[in-house]
């Protein structure tokens, strides 16, 4: 009967210890490639985009989102048009609408921004992380840099140059200091341009598409 009894009792504990060891709820849901030895520093989950174009010429501006509230996998989508020959002033924003009300998450990018930059890549760009496009419709250029002289992507220049479409990705990278070291570099854009987004450090935060129409 002692025996039993020994026997129930370590069955118990080893329930226990498997109810304690469960998965952790209410991680980001975007693509992850992170790589050994990061510092914890956790992504946000973010559901929507917003770029804010404001012309230069005139001050008139317009916000183009990708937007998942729900999180399901089903985002709406806004088209981008832009006028040829204008410059316009880009600036990125990140929300959680999964929240009520929506957390703005751009002012931790900011906060951590030695950890963060955005790419622009797609057949609409040309810039600093896709060089080399024949088939671009717009240029993009940093307007920004983090406490190193690093660029981050908050804060871009965008010139319309050419009729046309084309696709515009835009990538934000977390890339928290592995073992204590820094590893967000000045030449990510390069390394983005040659390669893809599992050449970087760090791991995704949010990575979509616009369609862009240049008239």
């Amino acid at each position: 009967m002692k025996k039993l009894n020994k026997l129930i009792l370590v069955a118990l504990l080893q329930s226990l210890v498997l109810v304690g060891c469960g998965d952790d709820v209410g991680h980001d849901d975007h693509d992850h490639d992170d790589h050994e030895g990061h510092d914890h520093d956790p992504n946000e989950v973010m559901t929507t985009l917003k770029l804010t174009f404001t012309a230069n010429s005139d001050g008139s501006s317009f916000v183009a989102s990708w937007a998942d509230p729900e999180n399901d996998g089903s985002p709406v989508i806004d088209d981008i048009t832009l006028t040829n020959g204008e410059t316009y002033t880009v600036t990125f924003g990140v929300l959680n609408e999964l929240e009520d009300p929506a957390e703005d998450i751009t002012p931790e990018i900011t906060d951590e921004k030695d950890e963060h930059q955005v790419f622009f890549t797609g057949s609409a760009v040309e810039g600093p992380a896709h060089t080399s496009n024949p088939d671009a419709v717009v240029e993009h250029v940093y307007e920004d840099s983090d406490n190193n002289g690093f660029p981050i992507g908050l804060t871009n220049s965008f010139l319309a140059t050419v009729n046309g479409t084309g696709v515009l990705s835009v990538l934000l990278r977390h890339m928290p200091p592995v073992n204590g070291e820094a590893v967000k570099t000045g030449t990510l854009a390069q390394v983005m341009d040659s390669g893809s987004a599992t050449d970087l450090p760090g791991s995704t935060d949010i990575n979509v598409d616009f369609n862009v129409t240049v008239e």
